[in-house]
């Protein structure tokens, strides 16, 4: 069970995770979105929103820190255990009450603002039900096992030499089960559910994560064309032309069928 568990059981996510957003990609581009309920509600989002995404951003650095640079890296740079244990606690204890909150009021919104309930399908809620598993085994890490104590191990456990080393070996593709089979329990269920997250990921909401709007910064200008029948009070304006109609040689182009002629500026 434990190789299962630490050895077989990450690859099988990891492989969903990867798989499924290629088949996401290449079968429902068109729903690779966040399925926005702005909408619906914009009072509880404008707060709970920013809280859980500036908040899962400060959690995610810290796991990318923690988990994926080696101890012996910090030391020789001159950051001792203590120091590193002290940054790392206070700033993922802020950075998990942000997340908590935001997605405490995200869910309520979704369960107390009847339109949003009704936009919400199954899969989000699993989704939100999963969410909320791994970030509160993480602040049972983070509070009560690194800030005090609980669960028969000191304050301060020092998880960079087990949870750390696991999962670097799971990534390098020399898996070993031995290093998380000595971590706490509350550790082993967070990295399970966490996986379990990543084997769900592409076929929820939580793809848009990987959608980055670069093409946004340079796309152009939308045009709007207006409809009004010649002679209107209202002038036309510049920038409803397409560009380029005002350029020495350029003809202008004929209206399209069913559409008046455009008054001349």
């Amino acid at each position: 069970m434990s190789t299962f568990a630490w050895v077989v059981y990450p690859y099988i996510c990891l492989t969903s995770f990867v798989l499924g957003h290629l088949w996401r990609y290449r079968h429902d581009k068109f729903g690779w979105t966040s399925r926005s309920s702005e909408l619906y509600e914009k009072r509880i989002l404008a707060w709970g929103s920013p809280l859980f995404h500036f908040g899962i951003l400060g959690v995610l650095a810290g796991h990318l820190v923690g988990l994926l640079v080696p101890e012996s890296l910090t030391r020789a740079i001159g950051i001792s255990e203590r120091a590193y244990h002290l940054v790392a606690v206070g700033l993922g204890t802020a950075a998990g009450l942000a997340t908590v909150s935001g997605l405490g009021l995200l869910v309520w919104r979704r369960r107390f603002t009847r339109s949003v309930l009704r936009a919400t399908s199954p899969g989000d809620k699993a989704m939100f039900a999963l969410l909320a598993v791994v970030i509160g085994l993480g602040m049972v890490n983070t509070v009560g096992v690194g800030l005090l104590g609980l669960g028969g191990h000191p304050a301060g456990y020092d998880y960079r030499a087990t949870v750390a080393v696991w999962l670097r070996d799971v990534l390098l593709l020399h898996p070993s089960a031995a290093p998380m089979a000595r971590a706490p329990w509350s550790f082993q269920w967070h990295a399970i559910a966490a996986f379990l997250l990543l084997a769900a990921w592409p076929y929820t909401r939580l793809v848009h994560v990987l959608a980055v709007p670069a093409g946004y910064l340079a796309r152009p200008y939308i045009v709007y064309r207006t409809r009004a029948p010649q002679g209107a009070a209202r002038a036309p304006r510049r920038g409803w032309d397409r560009p380029g109609w005002d350029r020495p040689g350029q003809a202008r182009p004929a209206p399209r069928a069913g559409m008046p002629p455009r008054p001349g500026r």
